[in-house]
């Protein structure tokens, strides 16, 4: 009982410390459902980018391998490359992607934890997390297997408390109407700034080599687009 306690506050506490920041992306995924992306897309993604967080972090707690907070910085080029991708391609064929996308959805709908826009969520949620790491391997480290079991259960069940909080504050009529209105021009600046405090604040990259780096990522996603184009045709 006392396990209990003590872990369901400490668990409560981390989790709210780490993930303020999710609030505010995962309102920005909700306001961009359409029929490409959905919001099984945000919650499988959210769920499975956490999971791997936790998996990091039990690492330190079995005596495992320990992940360098400056390697996990590195993927802040996930997000950088991702708003990159959504900027430079906003004016793909919107129609054409809605169509392909409702004949998936009727045909694959069990493939969604498979799409890559589950994974983009994913993956951002993973590279937004290198102070969750940093904190939980600690707790990790000093609970019991009893303790640990429940601060887990607790984290996962604040996973959802999140996403459904997004999901209700996308709803308000003002900030629905904002972020409907400008979501799509807001999200690749977002998902690039993100992705430059993470690297700049684990000290994954100097300035430079991030400048460098944001130019190669560019160049890559803007010589991808016209070999999509090519397939379709």
């Amino acid at each position: 009982m006392e396990e209990l306690i003590t872990a369901i506050p400490t668990g409560i506490t981390a989790f709210t410390a780490t993930n303020l920041d999710d609030l505010v992306i995962l309102s920005l995924w909700f306001s961009q459902i359409n029929q490409n992306f959905r919001y099984r897309h945000i919650i499988i993604g959210q769920f499975l980018g956490f999971a791997v967080l936790v998996i990091a972090s039990l690492a330190g707690f079995l005596g495992g391998l320990i992940v360098p907070q400056h390697w996990i910085g590195l993927l802040g080029l996930v997000p950088i490359a991702i708003g990159l991708s959504n900027w430079l391609n906003q004016e793909s064929d919107d129609a054409d992607a809605e169509n392909e996308a409702l004949q998936l959805d009727k045909n694959y709908s069990f493939l969604s934890f498979l799409s890559p826009q589950t994974y983009s969520v994913a993956a951002i949620t993973i590279a937004n997390g290198s102070d969750n790491v940093s904190i939980y391997m600690p707790l990790f480290a000093n609970s019991n297997l009893i303790r640990l079991v429940i601060i887990i259960s607790i984290f996962f069940l604040l996973v959802g408390v999140w996403c459904y909080a997004s999901y209700k504050l996308i709803s308000q009529s003002n900030i629905g109407t904002i972020l409907n209105r400008y979501g799509n021009n807001l999200v690749p600046f977002v998902l690039v700034g993100l992705g430059i405090y993470i690297i700049l604040d684990s000290g994954a990259l100097n300035p430079f080599a991030l400048a460098v780096s944001c130019i190669c990522l560019m160049v890559i996603v803007k010589k991808y687009k016209p070999s999509a184009e090519l397939e379709e045709n």
